[in-house]
């Protein structure tokens, strides 16, 4: 399913489909059977059938099958003098009456066929009228089913008791679309396939060049942008009833496709999760971005709310971060949903696990990230902090405050838990911020935004966290170095290089996380043990999980590493060697020391002394996080003091390397830069300072009328 779209993805799960085919897909234009399409039909059928679907069918047709028929057989009877006379319109009743059994031979001879049973079952309006009728019917439906036999249902037209079947919208259903939309909620089926002669549900008359086609349909949005055309050319339907049918379906929970059934395997490319044909899901509202605006429009927006934001008291961004740890927790389910979804996309599209890891929520996930909110709403206020006061002279008194830093643009890939830590710490630090997310999370970035801006106040403004949805909205943002005040990506270290090659805007660049653990020749050995395994397997796609084990190479035969490697293999993971260990332990060789496996895996090497550790962690690594074992306190003093990388442990695993460990609250990220801030970067990074100066009139006049005292001044 390579080609499968995301808004698709809930198709794996499909089980029982019902296929409505429409009259304009039975017949041909001058009235007569498209044999050469009903029998590409069944074929699908058939296909599906074998693949262990449960199909049922709704046909039209047998109206205009008997039509053509009674024409016929009227012209045949009748005399030059009588087609001299006006000719009647034939009773449609008793062309459904002639048509049904025509129309079904031709389904069970093509069936037949292909080796499919299949059963007729007509209802009228007045049927469903009874509960006994509804049990009855699913009961015999199950049965046919469990059988493999499929049914095929179809409105009894010929006794029906509406006088003008083409014309009476009454009753419980009024024709086969929204018989087909009420047997879906009836027999609880997985979806609903609506074949029409176009391609699918256009903003105007497809036949117009400015009519597009919707992929998926939100009444909000398109109910007053769709002009309908005419009706079907031979059924009574058309588009206005597969959109009534639709609309009614998905909201009872029967997700519905319109698409052709003109088009080669239609079908069962709907069922492969092809973005054709165009959806109506109840959920589709929280798949589709918002209404477009330009790149410069929506930083602007996210200025103006932040400075509102920075307006209001300590107390009322503390409740807006209170009620977004509300609002997630109470939405738990949903948006467990929908990352769900983004997951099996990911497995569908054979993304790595370690991707697919990351992009998953697990089980307390979302209680864990608003603990994490709201310790950091109980944090103390970060927002016009004075940091020093100086008597400048005298009655001028000059105070350094911080503030928040503006705009923030931060990318992210794969991980939607990202996207929470992100918008709470803006929240906090007074900021505006622009996200965009990777596509293989849209649908929980999706949610998560729209949980969290939900609960911001009008007085601040829903467009405080903007979500960007394009690549091309990017490269516009990185354009906008007088709005957007700093960029953070995370991700690779490619991903960073792009983007500072890219704007003008200051970038907190995230490189790779190539931790190390070495393990000295002092070291307790139990206690390196759990300090390795904690540091690769507790969370292996995180960037802070060891990826090079250095030993000292007094320590290669002891029994203790032999124990350490041991339970590292049995854990699962992969062990390659670098030069010496591959030779010495006999394993694979690692391709390069300086990899970020983000898995299962490692790299070992022995190297001679503590220097040369450090030596190697400066030319490998990609200055994240490293930590040394030892009860050296010399050696360990060494490798503190020496290794140039934004947090150094000793004898800690190399997991603490995180903002909420750190008592941050949360992190944007982890910077492995030097400038502005290093190391998990929480609400302190996100601030500047400015300078507020308090005075009584006095002016510079070329210094001559000023005595400077420069006195610090205790804060206030």
């Amino acid at each position: 399913m390579a080609t499968a779209d995301r808004t698709r993805s809930f198709m794996k799960d499909v089980k029982r489909v019902i296929i409505k085919v429409g009259t304009a897909v039975v017949t041909r234009h001058d009235g007569r059977l498209a044999l050469g399409r009903l029998g590409a039909l069944c074929e699908q059928v058939k296909e599906l059938n074998t693949l262990g679907y449960e199909v049922i069918m709704v046909t039209s047709g047998a109206v205009g099958v008997g039509r053509q028929r009674l024409k016929y057989r009227k012209l045949v009877n009748s005399s030059f003098a009588d087609l001299q006379k006006p000719q009647m319109e034939l009773d449609g009743k008793a062309c459904a009456a002639v048509g049904q059994s025509g129309l079904m031979a031709l389904y069970d001879m093509l069936f037949t066929q292909l080796d499919v049973s299949s059963s007729q079952l007509l209802v009228t309006d007045s049927d469903f009228e009874n509960p006994n009728f509804r049990e009855r019917l699913c009961e015999t439906v199950e049965s046919l089913l469990d059988l493999k036999v499929v049914p095929l249902f179809n409105e009894n037209d010929a006794i029906s008791t509406r006088k003008a079947p083409y014309e009476d919208s009454s009753g419980i259903f009024w024709d086969n679309d929204s018989l087909a939309g009420l047997l879906a909620i009836e027999l609880k089926a997985d979806l609903l396939v609506l074949l029409s002669d176009v391609d699918g549900l256009y903003s105007g008359p497809p036949s117009e060049p400015q009519s597009k086609l919707i992929h998926t349909y939100i009444k909000e949005k398109h109910h007053n942008e769709i002009t309908f055309g005419d009706k079907s050319r031979v059924g009574r339907g058309g588009m206005t009833a597969k959109v009534k049918a639709a609309f009614v379906a998905s909201n009872s929970g029967t997700p519905v496709v319109i698409t052709s059934g003109f088009a080669s395997q239609s079908i069962l490319r709907v069922l492969q999760g092809e973005k054709i044909g165009t959806l109506f899901h109840k959920d589709a509202n929280l798949w589709e971005p918002s209404k477009d605006v330009s790149a410069r429009e929506m930083a602007v927006a996210a200025r103006e709310c932040s400075r509102r934001l920075q307006n209001l008291s300590s107390d009322e961004r503390k409740k807006i971060l209170l009620d977004v740890a509300d609002a997630l927790e109470a939405k738990e389910d949903l948006i467990r949903a929908e990352n769900e979804a983004d997951v099996i996309a990911a497995q569908y599209a054979g993304y790595e696990k370690s991707l697919v890891a990351r992009l998953t929520l697990k089980p307390g996930k979302i209680a864990s990230l608003a603990k994490s909110i709201r310790t950091l709403a109980n944090m103390e206020d970060p927002i016009n902090q004075i940091l020093k006061r100086t008597e400048v002279a005298e009655d001028l008194v000059l105070e350094k405050t911080s503030c928040p830093l503006g705009v923030l643009l931060i990318g992210f890939e794969s991980r939607p838990d990202a996207l929470v830590q992100i918008a709470s710490l803006a929240i906090r630090s007074g900021n505006g911020l622009l996200l965009k997310g990777g596509k293989e999370a849209m649908r929980s970035n999706t949610i998560l935004h729209k949980v969290i801006t939900d609960v911001l106040p009008d007085t601040v403004g829903k467009r405080l966290i903007g979500l960007v949805t394009s690549r091309d909205e990017i490269a516009d943002l990185l354009k906008l170095d007088d709005v957007i005040d700093l960029v953070i990506p995370r991700g690779s270290n490619q991903l960073v290089s792009q983007i500072k090659a890219s704007t003008k805007i200051p970038v907190l660049g995230h490189a790779d996380g190539v931790c190390h653990v070495y393990i000295d020749k002092s070291a307790n050995m139990d206690i390196a043990k759990r300090i390795v395994i904690d540091a690769k397997i507790d969370y292996p796609a995180a960037c802070n999980a060891m990826e090079t084990l250095l030993v000292h190479k007094d320590s290669k035969l002891s029994p203790g590493l032999d124990d350490i490697l041991l339970s590292l293999k049995t854990e699962g993971v992969a062990i390659y060697g670098g030069p010496v260990a591959h030779e010495l332990l006999s394993i694979p060789k690692a391709d390069s020391f300086h990899h970020e496996y983000s898995s299962m895996a490692c790299t070992i090497e022995f190297v001679d002394d503590v220097q040369s550790a450090i030596d190697h962690i400066h030319r490998y690594g990609s200055a994240h996080t490293d930590c040394i074992v030892t009860t050296d306190s010399k050696v360990a003093e060494t490798f503190l003091r020496q290794v140039d990388s934004a947090a150094v442990f000793h004898n800690a695993s190399t997991r603490f390397s995180d903002g909420a460990r750190f008592g941050l609250g949360a992190e944007v990220g982890i910077s492995t830069g030097r400038i502005h801030a290093r190391g998990p970067v929480g609400v302190e990074g996100l601030l500047t300072t400015r300078w507020i100066m308090r005075g009584s009139g006095q002016v510079v006049n070329g210094d001559k009328d000023v005595t400077y005292t420069h006195k610090n001044l205790p804060l206030q």
